[in-house]
């Protein structure tokens, strides 16, 4: 993929509820692999699509990269050394110190790209209606499913649902979006209804720490409002809960495995484990290497390098 592509991918990616990171290169010092505006897309997982360096700014790409989608904040690194910018560096700028035996230098801006937020409202009402519908106008994934079709399928861990059942299927509905743990999961009507609905679910055996997170009523308290009013105090409470971070869509869906890294003990790069980066067994330990260069100079003199440090 070209820069422009990538871009395009990684918005196709966000609007299918995917959250990635886009890394683009903005500067860099030759030689260097790494080109003026190469862009690539990190996933989650660290997975790479598109191009931003070679073997040694990649590894430390992806790093910052996952860190970047965990917390939903862009970032400017300086990927090399500083001792040839003096004072130079800006503030605010992260130095990842490399060692790369082509002594080159890149700044890398890595900004997430988060999803378009997911509501799925369940009912048909003309309050669940609307909600939908605004909840499209912010350019959110919004879905109205009727309460006879839903099922935990619908959601996930980052979707917002909200119960507008008004007393047909509320039982059956709660008790489907539960096993989906929502971000959110809130539940149209009065707090009478409410405990009477939660009290029939706990009966039924519903885990106490599932039913603790429905929300009744659902929405800001506006006080007595119109079925239009209703739609507004909930998504408001959407958009606040959202802006304050308590279900950032950022945040990955299920824990990620995190790759296994080890350190170069030659140049003392981070690398991700795997063939790529040339395992060697020496002595009962397995040691890795950024290049083929490193690995000669460690089996060339072994005690020189064995006795390091080798996992992070």
């Amino acid at each position: 993929m070209d820069g422009w592509q990538v871009i395009e991918e990684a918005a196709a990616l966000a609007a299918r509820g995917e959250t990635v990171a886009l890394a683009t290169v903005v500067w860099k010092q030759g030689p260097t692999s790494g080109q003026l505006g190469s862009r690539a897309i990190i996933t989650e997982s660290g997975h790479v699509h598109g191009w931003i360096g070679g073997a040694c700014a990649e590894p430390s790409v992806i790093r910052q990269a996952r860190e970047v989608i965990a917390e939903g904040a862009p970032r400017l690194l300086l990927l090399g050394g500083t001792d040839k910018f003096g004072d130079a560096v800006p503030e605010g700028m992260r130095v990842v110190p490399i060692a790369c035996q082509s002594e080159g230098a890149l700044e890398v801006y890595i900004e997430p790209v988060l999803p378009a937020p997911h509501l799925v409202v369940v009912g048909s009402s003309p309050m669940a209606n609307t909600l939908a519908e605004m909840g499209r106008a912010l350019g959110w994934r919004a879905e109205l499913v009727d309460w006879t079709r839903f099922s935990a399928d619908d959601a996930s861990e980052r979707s917002m649902v909200v119960i507008a059942t008004q007393g047909h299927g509320d039982e059956e509905a709660i008790e489907e979006a539960v096993a989906a743990r929502p971000a959110y999961l809130g539940l149209v009507g009065s707090r009478k209804r409410g405990a009477a609905v939660l009290g029939y679910l706990a009966e039924r055996g519903v885990p106490a720490d599932q039913l603790d997170r429905v929300r009744v009523p659902a929405g800001l308290d506006l006080g007595r409002t119109l079925h239009t009013e209703i739609a507004v105090a909930i998504l408001a409470e959407l958009v606040q809960l959202r802006t304050a971070g308590h279900f950032r869509p950022g945040q990955p869906a299920g824990p990620a495995e995190p790759a296994a890294e080890a350190v170069d003990p030659v140049c003392g790069m981070t690398v991700t484990v795997g063939p790529q980066v040339r395992p060697l067994d020496h002595e009962g330990i397995t040691y890795y290497f950024c290049s083929a260069g490193c690995r000669a100079q460690f089996e060339s003199t072994p005690a020189s390098y064995m006795r390091k440090e080798t996992r992070c």
